[in-house]
């Protein structure tokens, strides 16, 4: 069994470590209500119906399931083999203009799906739930404009991110109150960001295959470059050439790897021989080694990246893989390095990426599995929320004063949420 969507980042391993921390030790201490009111508000300007759904695992138990509307988590059924259909528990979402809130209890890690028009469709197998991926052939959720936002809520509070790592379909933002009344939010397209995310990969030499249309003409999606790929809709060797350039140029100089802002004493130096950069501690033992990454690779930081939850391999490796979308790696030689001005550039480059940040109010967005490095995500945390906000925004733009409406209702704070899905 494989997992169909990586939506985990370093953070969720951080967000697990303090749950499972808080839940053994000071679950007498909890902060933030048993059920927080999310408030889901639709501003986007269509007209057809909109369903949610709140997915996830209790993360206290294992136990995958729905909360519904009041917030009760019911875990799943067992499925079957073929996947059988799962049970209808979407809940009706606004129509345009209005609000719907849902409770969403602690200790619960997941996903609200939201989508339009037409229902979702879940199945089950023996060892979990099988979730949409309109990316591959055959997806019964393929024709239908939807989109996710993550989040994680135990006793060390609220994580809530709106995600374009799998793909750029829906315009939302998420936000979260704290108990002091102040609002965080992140997530916010700028005036006609969609269109011009759309738009610029259609510019961009080799990418329009990845811009999913309906049968009306309507953009449903736009596919990151790994989905984009799996699916022949683009070239799977695109970094190739960048990758290849990165790497051997630490043939002849160090890269010197920082992976903690907070602890810039902790040091890793790396030197490529042949295909494999290997990495020692300042006291010049060997610690890890990688081989040459494929581009296929870079987009799922994972193969040759492949990043354990540990203290050192895991760390050097998302460094990495950050590194290699944002083509720094072979430019600049400390890592994590630069800064948004220095992302991007060049013609081999993650250009999806660069859009979707590109085209945000705040610059932030997930547009990568490690996009926290450097804190690039599009995420909002409080350890003490009160309530939280998903905001459905213009498709030619969005206004944030819709935004800050929508949390005042009760605003999503991000968070990376932990996979639960499985195929």
């Amino acid at each position: 069994m494989r997992t169909r969507t990586k939506w985990f980042s370093a953070l969720t391993a951080v967000a697990a470590a303090v749950a499972s921390a808080t839940v053994a030790t000071t679950s007498a201490q909890a902060v933030g209500p048993d059920l927080l009111p999310l408030t889901v508000t639709n501003n986007s300007g269509r007209s057809e119906a909109v369903h949610l759904y709140v997915l996830g695992t209790d993360i206290r138990s294992g136990r995958l399931g729905y909360v519904n509307q009041a917030g009760a988590f019911t875990p799943w059924s067992p499925g079957g083999n073929p996947p059988t259909p799962a049970p209808d528990v979407s809940i009706d979402g606004p129509g345009q203009g209005g609000t719907t809130t849902v409770q969403v209890p602690r200790f619960i890690s997941g996903r609200v799906y939201m989508s339009f028009g037409e229902k979702l469709k879940f199945f089950l197998t023996p060892d979990g739930l099988v979730q949409p991926a309109p990316w591959a052939g055959g997806d019964p959720n393929s024709g239908i404009l939807f989109d996710w936002s993550e989040f994680t809520y135990n006793d060390a509070g609220l994580w809530l991110n709106s995600s374009q790592v799998d793909m750029f379909a829906v315009p939302h933002a998420v936000s979260v109150t704290g108990a002091g009344g102040a609002t965080k939010k992140t997530g916010e397209l700028k005036s006609g960001g969609r269109d011009a995310v759309v738009n610029g990969l259609r510019g961009q030499s080799g990418w329009d295959g990845s811009i999913v249309s309906g049968s009306d003409g309507t953009v449903l999606r736009v596919l990151a470059p790994g989905k984009a790929a799996d699916v022949g809709k683009f070239d799977p060797n695109y970094l190739d050439p960048y990758i290849t350039e990165a790497w051997n140029a630490y043939s002849g100089k160090t890269l010197t790897v920082q992976p903690f802002g907070d602890r810039p004493d902790v040091k890793y130096f790396g030197r490529t021989s042949g295909g494999t950069m290997n990495f020692t501690n300042s006291g010049g033992q060997q610690v890890a080694s990688f081989s040459k990454p494929s581009t296929s690779n870079v987009w799922g930081c994972d193969g040759a990246l492949q990043a354990p939850n540990d203290e050192v391999v895991g760390p050097i490796a998302r460094t990495l893989c950050a590194a290699l979308h944002r083509s720094t790696l072979g430019r600049i030689d400390v890592q994590p390095g630069g800064g948004p001005a220095d992302f991007y550039q060049g013609a081999i480059t993650n250009h999806y990426s660069r859009l979707v940040h590109q085209n945000m109010v705040d610059g932030k967005a997930y547009g990568f599995a490690f996009d926290d490095v450097q804190a690039q995500e599009s995420l909002v945390h409080d350890g003490d929320p009160r309530s939280a906000g998903i905001t459905l925004t213009p498709f030619g733009g969005s206004a944030a004063a819709a935004v800050v409406a929508g949390a005042a209702g009760g605003g999503l704070g991000e968070v990376p949420s932990w996979n639960f899905v499985l195929n």
